[in-house]
């Protein structure tokens, strides 16, 4: 069975999709499309614009989702029999298996992206990659710390990144090394996505998911927040809902997926980051690109 996943923030770089948006004129219609949508022209700094201008939340998630949808909408061998996506690629993921249109799914990212940037202002923080370690080591000195810090994003066996408060990031960087972590990575990231501290957002982008229509998906997601497959629209939503402040549950998905039978995973969007980690899930598992 086939399996096609879709990358979130953090897999951007200068130039992407423009050999996408020069070679198929469907594809140039979608990127045309979004920079109407969101009122600025996004696709000039997704090709031209700096470093710093593509780290802008507001300009990272909208180009990350345009270049994953016009990837898989490109593509003639398009068939999924299952979808996932790590964080923002979800909404991608609900492109893909036609539960959202593009053009709702990108209002949504959009709207996403600034609610996020505003939880981040109002609450300064962060985020840190946790190598070597067990889950369970870390979860525990997370919960004994007396700060907001929780794990955020179950990516791979041995490879978790927690989200919290700048105190509560330092303290835990240090505890966690401590108890035998290879590294503990401070991100460079504005905020402490996937934990509480997204509160404001999550509330936010809830009133805008709610007021959005998604229709029966042609195949199961397997969602962030509990790992698990779902055709239900209303289990879809809330899980979407929840998606802002809940782990990413990445590990746990991929597995899962094998379960039921996927052998095959293709990775549709800019850089090859999921690639890597399916690999290291399941080893025996086949992994491409689009």
């Amino acid at each position: 069975m086939k399996a096609y996943v879709f990358p979130g923030q953090g897999a951007q770089f200068t130039g992407m999709g423009k050999d996408l948006y020069e070679a198929n004129p469907k594809t140039k219609a979608l990127f045309d499309s979004a920079n109407q949508i969101l009122g600025f022209n996004l696709t000039d700094i997704m090709f031209n614009g700096s470093v710093d201008e593509q780290k802008q939340t507001k300009v990272t998630q909208p180009a990350i989702f345009l270049h994953s949808v016009a990837v898989a909408l490109s593509s003639d061998n398009f068939s999924p029999d299952m979808v996932a996506g790590h964080s923002l690629g979800e909404f991608s993921s609900l492109v893909a298996n036609k539960t959202l249109s593009f053009e709702d799914a990108l209002r949504l990212v959009s709207k996403r992206a600034l609610a996020m940037q505003k939880a981040c202002e109002i609450n300064p923080s962060t985020m840190a990659a946790i190598l070597g370690l067990d889950d369970k080591v870390v979860e525990e000195i997370c919960a004994s710390i007396d700060e907001v810090v929780v794990a955020a994003n179950y990516n791979c066996p041995g490879q978790l990144v927690i989200s919290g408060s700048m105190k509560g990031i330092d303290i835990a960087c240090e505890k966690l090394k401590a108890a035998g972590a290879k590294r503990a990575l401070p991100l460079q990231v504005g905020g402490a996505f996937h934990s509480p501290l997204m509160e404001p957002a999550r509330e936010e982008l809830a009133a805008a998911i709610e007021a959005t229509t998604f229709n029966k998906p042609i195949c199961p997601v397997y969602q962030n927040v509990n790992a698990l497959p779902s055709t239900d629209i209303a289990v879809i939503k809330g899980n979407l809902i929840a998606q802002l402040t809940a782990p990413v549950r990445w590990t746990q998905s991929v597995q899962n997926m094998v379960k039921d039978g996927a052998t095959h995973f293709t990775e549709c969007g800019p850089g090859k980051v999921l690639q890597g980690l399916v690999k290291k899930i399941a080893p025996a598992a086949e992994v491409a690109s689009l």
